[in-house]
C-alpha cells in the first residue's frame, strides 16, 4: 500500500484494496501476432462500443456485423500489428439478446476476433450470475480495474490491466467502469464494490507508467463522455497524469475527429499539460474506431491518428463462412417475430421524439390505473425506448426492440416533495415521460437543472400530498437516479413485463384498434 500512500485517496476505500497493489503480479502480458508486413512501428488499435446486440444492419441502413468485419479483416491483412477492443454494453437492444440472453454476442466477440473487453452497464441486465455464465464463453480478456468482484460470481474472470507488447514497445490497458448505482437495477450487481473513477485510473495508470515501465496508457472506458453531474471521459482526461488514450462507451457520443465539435472533443488535456485522446464511436455498431500509433514516437510527443470508419452497404460483397452460419442459428427466431402483426401507426414514431415517449407515457398510466384505481400520473424514462416505429404495420418483434428490458409496471405511492425531487432528475435530461395530465417546466445550466412548475391536472404539485404514481420498476427503485421514488411505496405491480403488458394494451385493452402516436406535443418547457 506505501506505493500510493501519496495519493489523496479515502482511506475507507485504500483498506482491503489489496488486489490494486498487487497489480503487478495479475497483469496479462500479450505479445503482438505474427507479422504480417514490415511496418512493425505501428499500431492499429480498432474499437467498439454500445453494439447492443445489433448483428444485422439498422433500418438506417448503417451497422451490422458482416460489414464489420469484412473492414476488421481488411485492417488486420494490411498491418501487421492490430488490437480490436470493445468498451462495453455489447448486448441488450434487439431480439438476438431478448431470445438468446447474451450468447449470440459472445460467440461473434469470438469470431471478429475481440482481445480485450470491459464490462457495460446493459451487461448486468439479467443478473449477475447470468452475467457470469454468458462472459464464460468469451475469448477476450477482461479487465476492471475499479470493480472488486472477488465477492461475485465473476470472481476470477478479470483482472485489473493488462499490458501488450508490439515493436519492442508496452501498452497498458486499463478497464474502467462507472458507478453502479442509479444505474444498474438494484440486485443485479450484489457484492460488487466500486472504487472511485479519477483515483483509481491514475493510481494504476501511474503504476503502468512508473512500475511496469510501459510506453503508453489506455483506458478502456464505460463512462460515457461528460455526463450531467457525474465524471465521464472529460473529466478524467483533464484530472489524469498518465493516461494517453481514453477509448469510451456509455453515452453514445459519436466524436468524429473531422468535424470541428469532434476534433475539439478528441484532444484534451492532463494535468500535466499532455495531450489526451478521447474517442467513442456512437451507439449500434455504425462506425468502427481506428486509431494509429507510431511506436517510435512514444514518449516523444507523437500524436495518434484517429477516424471513424462508417459501417455501411461499401461492404456487402464481403461474407464470412464462419460468421455467416453462426447468424443463420440463430436469424429464424428472430424473422418470426418480427413477422408477427400487432398494430399499425400513421407515419414513423421516432423513440428520439416526443410523440413515442408520450404514447407509451400515457399506456403506463393506463396500465397502472388497470393494477390499481387513483393514479394520479405516469413516469418514464426515454432511455427505455431504445428503436423507433415504422409506418404502416408492426410487429410483436419492433414492440419488443423498442422496449427491450424485462421491466414490470409498478404503482408507488410517493410523497410530493420526493416526486419534486425526481422532476428535477428530470430536468437534468431536458425532461422525460410524463403522463398527458402533466406539465412541466424547467431551468438548466452545465451543473444543475431545476423542475420550476409542475402541474397535475392543473393543480401545481404539493408538495405535502401523497401520490400514486405509475412507472416502471427500474424507476421505481431508483434507476436514472429517481431515488426520490425509493422512499416511497410500491402498491402493486403488473404480472407481465412491459413489452408484454404493451402488446396486451394493444391487442386487447384500451389501445386495441388505435393508431399508435397522436400526441406530438412536448410536455416540458424549457425557461430562459
Amino acid at each position: 500500500m506505501s506505493n500510493f500512500a501519496h495519493l489523496n485517496y479515502p482511506i475507507e476505500i485504500m483498506k482491503n484494496r489489496i488486489f490494486i497493489s498487487a497489480l503487478a503480479a495479475m497483469a496479462l502480458i500479450m505479445p503482438s501476432c505474427s507479422p504480417k508486413t514490415s511496418e512493425g512501428e505501428k499500431l492499429v488499435i480498432l474499437h467498439t462500443n454500445d453494439t447492443h446486440s445489433q448483428i444485422d444492419p439498422l433500418s438506417d441502413g448503417l451497422g451490422g456485423v458482416m460489414r464489420r468485419k469484412a473492414v476488421i479483416d481488411s485492417v488486420r491483412a494490411a498491418n501487421q500489428n492490430v488490437l480490436l477492443v470493445d468498451a462495453g454494453d455489447a448486448v441488450q437492444g434487439t431480439l438476438y439478446f431478448y431470445l438468446y440472453g447474451g450468447k449470440v454476442e459472445q460467440e461473434i466477440f469470438n469470431i471478429l476476433g475481440v482481445e480485450t473487453r470491459i464490462l457495460g452497464n446493459h451487461e448486468f441486465d439479467n443478473g449477475i450470475d447470468s452475467l457470469a455464465a454468458v462472459l464464460a464463453l468469451s475469448d477476450a480478456e477482461k479487465i476492471s480495474t475499479n470493480y472488486h468482484l472477488d465477492n461475485t460470481s465473476l470472481k476470477g474472470m478479470f483482472q485489473p490491466y493488462t499490458i501488450k507488447e508490439y515493436g519492442g514497445k508496452r501498452i497498458g490497458i486499463l478497464g474502467i467502469n462507472l458507478d453502479p448505482n442509479g444505474i444498474i437495477s438494484k440486485g443485479n450487481y450484489d457484492g460488487l464494490e466500486f472504487l472511485p473513477i479519477v483515483a483509481t485510473a491514475n493510481l494504476a495508470a501511474e503504476k503502468l507508467k512508473k512500475e511496469e515501465k510501459v510506453d503508453a496508457v489506455i483506458a478502456l472506458t464505460h463512462i460515457g463522455y461528460n455526463p450531467a453531474g457525474l465524471v465521464g471521459d472529460s473529466v478524467l482526461a483533464t484530472n489524469s497524469h498518465d493516461i494517453d488514450i481514453i477509448i469510451g462507451g456509455h453515452s453514445h457520443d459519436t466524436i468524429d475527429p473531422t468535424t470541428e465539435k469532434g476534433a475539439r472533443r478528441s484532444r484534451l488535456t492532463n494535468l500535466d499539460g499532455e495531450e489526451v485522446l478521447v474517442v467513442q464511436t456512437g451507439k449500434s455498431g455504425r462506425n468502427l474506431g481506428k486509431i494509429e500509433i507510431n511506436l517510435d514516437s512514444l514518449g516523444l510527443g507523437g500524436r495518434p491518428k484517429y477516424e471513424l470508419i462508417r459501417i455501411d452497404g461499401r461492404y456487402d460483397g464481403y461474407t464470412d463462412p464462419v460468421l455467416a452460419e453462426k447468424i443463420a442459428g440463430y436469424s429464424a427466431g428472430v424473422d418470426s417475430l418480427m413477422h408477427l402483426w400487432v398494430g399499425t401507426s400513421a407515419q414513423e414514431l421516432s423513440n428520439e421524439e416526443p410523440e413515442l415517449l408520450n404514447y407509451f407515457t400515457d399506456f403506463i398510466f393506463d396500465a397502472g390505473s388497470e393494477l390499481i384505481p387513483g393514479v394520479d400520473l405516469a413516469i418514464a424514462n426515454k432511455g427505455g425506448l431504445r428503436t423507433s416505429i415504422p409506418a404502416g404495420q408492426f410487429s410483436k418483434g419492433h414492440i419488443i426492440n423498442m422496449v427491450p428490458f424485462a421491466n414490470y409496471v409498478n404503482v408507488v405511492d410517493v410523497k410530493g416533495s420526493d416526486l419534486k425531487d425526481v422532476f428535477d432528475v428530470m430536468a437534468m435530461t431536458d425532461g422525460n415521460g410524463i403522463s398527458k395530465n402533466v406539465r412541466a417546466s424547467y431551468t438548466k445550466n452545465a451543473d444543475s437543472a431545476k423542475a420550476t412548475n409542475v402541474t397535475i391536472n392543473g393543480k401545481p404539485l404539493d408538495p405535502n400530498k401523497i401520490y400514486r404514481v405509475a412507472t416502471i420498476d427500474y424507476l421505481a427503485k431508483g434507476g436514472d437516479y429517481m431515488t426520490g421514488l425509493t422512499r416511497g411505496k410500491t402498491v402493486a405491480q403488473s404480472k407481465l413485463p412491459v413489452y408484454d403488458e404493451l402488446l396486451r394494451y394493444l391487442t386487447e385493452g384500451k389501445g386495441k384498434g388505435r393508431q399508435m402516436g397522436g400526441d406530438t406535443n412536448p410536455r416540458w418547457t424549457a425557461e430562459k
